[in-house]
């Protein structure tokens, strides 16, 4: 298995911070998502340390709506 991130209870179900996984160091990093907020729902973290894990931004741009 290999570490990715790790999620903070922030007092809610739906409301959760997260911190990235370095490599280079083997610790983890507290981070904010790409609009800003430093809590979210786990979706949105996991979206975000996917998408820079994979070099793919387009993991956590909003879906367009029709």
């Amino acid at each position: 298995m290999i570490p990715l991130m790790r999620l903070r209870y922030g007092g809610y179900a739906s409301v959760w911070g997260f911190a990235v996984y370095l490599g280079s160091s083997g610790k983890y990093q507290d981070s904010a998502l790409p609009n800003g907020n430093v809590a979210s729902s786990p979706e949105h973290a996991l979206d975000c340390a996917c998408g820079l894990y994979l070099a793919d931004p387009t993991a956590w741009q909003q879906r367009p709506t029709n």
